[in-house]
């Protein structure tokens, strides 16, 4: 789980637009960012597994 801290600085207008940081929605994870979905890869392949992301069914062939 991601400090309080840190989430809370990355929710903040930054004072120039390059110095802004993508977070997980859900968890606050920095890295392993997906973008499309606004989430990173762990909560990504979570909610995926459950059914819970529309369009999103795992491969197998």
């Amino acid at each position: 789980m991601a400090k309080t801290a840190l989430i809370m600085k990355s929710q903040r207008k930054p004072k120039f637009p390059s110095r802004a940081h993508h977070r997980c929605k859900l968890c606050g994870r920095p890295r392993g960012y997906l973008r499309k979905f606004e989430m990173c890869r762990l909560c990504f392949r979570e909610l995926a597994l459950k059914g819970e992301v529309p369009g999103i069914v795992k491969a197998s062939w």
